[in-house]
């Protein structure tokens, strides 16, 4: 675990120092750097995430690679919808929705086409994957 951390605080750093010109792809697949404010710290935490584009919404999965419990940036979410999204060279301010339903159903099968891991992640865990969508929210 030591080795992804690693992997994930240089990643993150290249993606802000560059201005999101390297690390906005990763093995062909589009990255998104997610700050959500820590629901037990109140301090903001960084993460570098696989999204999807769809439409103006991005689209992101916390799938925690497969454990039985989800990733502590979706439970941030979960108690806080706010948040902050570099994606390529743009900063956006987004609220987190948790597809549901019908919306589930469409995007989960999609997502997995775009990355098929998620479908080993989903063999991993008895817990339903959150597929999240996140909107912008317009500035004042």
């Amino acid at each position: 675990m030591a080795n992804w951390a690693w992997f994930t605080q240089l990643h993150r750093a290249v993606y802000r120092g560059t201005g999101g010109r390297i690390g906005a792809r990763l093995a062909g697949i589009d990255m998104l750097l997610l700050t959500t404010v820590g629901r037990k710290s109140g301090l903001e935490r960084t993460i570098p995430l696989a999204c999807y584009p769809n439409g103006d919404d991005l689209i992101i999965v916390a799938s925690n690679n497969g454990r039985d419990h989800h990733p502590g940036w979706w439970r941030n979410l979960d108690q806080n919808p706010e948040a902050r999204v570099r994606f390529g060279r743009e900063e956006r301010r987004v609220r987190a929705i948790l597809a549901e339903g019908e919306e589930r159903e469409r995007l989960w099968p999609w997502v997995q086409r775009e990355n098929p891991m998620y479908a080993k992640y989903e063999q991993k865990t008895a817990r339903e994957i959150p597929v999240v969508i996140l909107r912008r929210i317009e500035s004042a």
